[in-house]
């Protein structure tokens, strides 16, 4: 007994703990620093879920009062002939508020009125030519009278071939320009001041494409000038009671996203593009094109009211928002995306493309 106590004492003489001792200590403070770790970590997370999802119901509640009188008041919408405008003309038509829908052909008015109330009034409007909006401004000021205008949406638009910018002649870009951007800044412009007088609401359509400009490089183009344009009219009009929303819809399938019409302007576009445009991306470049791009145009969703509820709500809540998403895609791809480093994004986008016939 007295050699095996000798010998433990010759290994530890001064009977300080042993290495087993010293890693058991070790292993239970870590363990112990961890766990309090984990335990802030818990409380921090559960605090923000509470503080994300407390705004969003603050919100939501808040969203929810509607401005009273929605029978007084005018709202005029442009491009109702056939998709958005024409599917909000009827809602709002429903709802009881005095649309003056502007549609660019006769034939689109008449299919309007035939599906809505007596209240509806429609005029002929080519958002492209000026004596045609001052003309459209004076129907609506004889109409809406002192009351002014309470909405104005600029819905027309656009949407040329789908094509890279080298295959772009200026007489297919330049409507887009013309359309989508000219012509609601002059619309919103001549119309203001009725606007003004109501302390109404202005209404731009623009595009995910306007948050990230990942193709349709003139169309994005449009619409990152219309969420400049809206942005700083937002600013300015503020004081005057003016509020301003910015609607983004994802991908949506309406005349303009029709899969064979569309591939077909491509193709047109692909044709008359210069014979050295056409070497350096290679047939096999163009056809496979053309297939994701009818593949991507066949996804896209038929709920337009997806759109249109949002286009609503901007113009009856009480708090409207300042830009609004409609689509999935453009919830959880595109919101993301713009989000995320411009070389990441470009990464990405490379891989999911083909390589040209004399890429680098």
């Amino acid at each position: 007994m007295g050699l095996k106590e000798d010998r433990r004492l010759s290994r530890n003489p001064r009977g300080l703990p042993g290495q087993t001792e010293i890693a058991e200590g070790l292993a239970l403070s870590l363990s112990s620093v961890l766990s309090s770790q984990t335990g802030h970590s818990l409380i921090m997370w559960f605090y923000l879920v509470t503080l994300v999802s407390l705004y969003h119901l603050l919100r939501w509640y808040r969203e929810r009062k509607v401005v009273s009188h929605l029978q007084d008041k005018y709202v005029f919408i442009t491009g109702c002939d056939s998709g958005f405008g024409n599917l909000l003309a009827r809602q709002l038509d429903r709802r009881g508020m005095r649309v003056l829908a502007a549609c660019l052909t006769e034939e689109g008015a008449e299919q309007l009125r035939s599906k809505t109330s007596d209240r509806l009034e429609t005029v002929i409007l080519d958002v492209t030519k000026t004596e045609s909006i001052v003309a459209a401004t004076q129907w609506v000021k004889k109409r809406v009278g002192d009351k002014g205008l309470w909405g104005l949406v600029n819905n027309a638009g656009v949407v040329q071939p789908f094509a890279y910018l080298e295959w772009y002649r200026p007489e297919d870009y330049m409507p887009i320009f013309q359309v989508n951007l000219i012509g609601v800044t002059q619309v919103t412009l001549s119309m203001l001041f009725l606007v003004k007088k109501a302390r109404g609401r202005i209404v731009n359509v623009s595009s995910v494409l306007g948050r990230v400009a990942l193709f349709g490089g003139f169309y994005s183009s449009s619409k990152y000038g219309i969420e400049a344009f809206s942005d700083v009219l937002r600013r300015e009009i503020k004081d005057f009671g003016v509020k301003v929303s910015i609607i983004e819809p994802g991908s949506f399938s309406t005349r303009m996203t029709d899969p064979e019409l569309s591939i077909e302007r491509t193709k047109k576009a692909w044709d008359a593009a210069p014979e050295h445009v056409k070497e350096s991306y290679g047939q096999q470049f163009f056809d496979n094109f053309c297939s994701t791009t009818k593949r991507e145009l066949m996804r896209c969703s038929t709920n337009l009211s997806l759109v249109t509820d949002c286009m609503e709500h901007a113009l009856t809540s009480a708090h409207p928002r300042t830009r609004y998403l409609a689509g999935w895609d453009a919830r959880f791809i595109f919101l993301p995306l713009s989000y995320l480093p411009t070389s990441l994004v470009d990464y990405l986008f490379a891989i999911f493309r083909g390589k040209p016939a004399q890429a680098a």
